[in-house]
């Protein structure tokens, strides 16, 4: 007999179905509608409850993220039979391509950036599907390679976004020093199929919730104006330098933008100069008002 368990997550939102044994290939996946689950008859039959949002399937789990219209006490011990019913009867979770058993090969390459404590390192993979900034080794419940990371003695912060891993230095080492090391450590921990982030696990922080459409719609016209501008104009730019830009808040009497700045873009020597003359000046042109001034919260 199947037997799966069911856990709770530090997310409210995402429950976790474990199962004794591995169901995947080393591999992870991420369906966020009926339309991507091709290869996957059960997140698609899992789909068809109208209270699923988005179906993770990786290790020895699938997570589901559901919508508020249902509590998962309510809903969680029917799922679990229906996946139960479901591999018991012979349906399959996964459907492997006939090279998906072959080990990929992974390109990591190191870039500068702005920041003279921050570098960059590049895969030809995806990492990961949003943002995770993990300043110590207690923000790495989400990833299993950030606190790997955080074992060698020189790392002090480790920030992710799509294919790239932005890593913050100590002192103690120069980069010419360590950047082989670590991008040697970086290929070969992707190459043997290991998890760097898992997206159930992520905990939603208040940016991170500030930056969802149901936030964006309850504000006023001009703090949309500025998301959208942030996301056009001057994220792709940041992303570029291994860092990231968030909006906070835009306090409509003071004429004040308050944002977050993660990965290379914190603490950096130049941030300031970027705000003032680089974000402040083309929310100035753009919105047609002088008065804007731009502030990182934690810079």
């Amino acid at each position: 007999m199947l037997t799966i368990t069911i856990k709770k997550t530090s997310n409210n939102e995402i429950i976790k179905f474990e199962f004794e044994d591995f169901i995947t290939k080393n591999k992870n996946f991420e369906f966020k509608n009926i339309d991507e689950t091709k290869n996957s008859p059960l997140a698609k039959q899992l789909f068809y409850l109208p209270f699923v949002k988005t179906i993770y399937i990786s290790g020895n789990f699938i997570a589901i993220e559901k919508y508020s219209i249902v509590e998962w006490e309510d809903v969680q011990d029917e799922i679990a039979e229906q996946i139960q019913n479901y591999i018991a009867t012979g349906g399959e979770i996964i459907l492997f391509d006939e090279d998906d058993g072959k080990k990929k090969a992974i390109t990591i390459y190191a870039e500068t950036t702005p920041n003279p404590s921050v570098l960059k390192f590049v895969s030809n993979t995806l990492l990961t599907k949003s943002p995770l900034e993990c300043k110590n080794i207690d923000d790495t419940q989400a990833s299993p390679l950030a606190k790997v990371l955080f074992s060698f003695p020189y790392v002090k912060e480790v920030f992710f976004d799509e294919n790239y891993i932005s890593i913050t230095k100590y002192g103690i080492k120069e980069w010419e020093e360590i950047t082989l090391e670590l991008r040697s450590f970086i290929k070969e921990y992707i190459e043997n199929g290991n998890v760097v982030v898992d997206e159930s696990l992520k905990t939603k922080t208040k940016p991170d919730q500030k930056n969802e459409e149901e936030y964006f719609d309850t504000l006023d016209v001009t703090s949309q104006q500025i998301i959208n501008i942030l996301e056009e104009y001057v994220k792709p730019a940041v992303q570029s330098d291994g860092g990231n830009i968030m909006f906070d808040s835009y306090d409509e009497k003071e004429k004040r933008v308050k944002v977050i700045l993660q990965g290379a873009c914190s603490g950096c020597p130049s941030s300031t100069f970027t705000l003032k003359n680089g974000i402040e000046n083309m929310l100035k042109d753009m919105l047609k008002d002088e008065a804007i001034i731009v502030e990182a919260i934690n810079a």
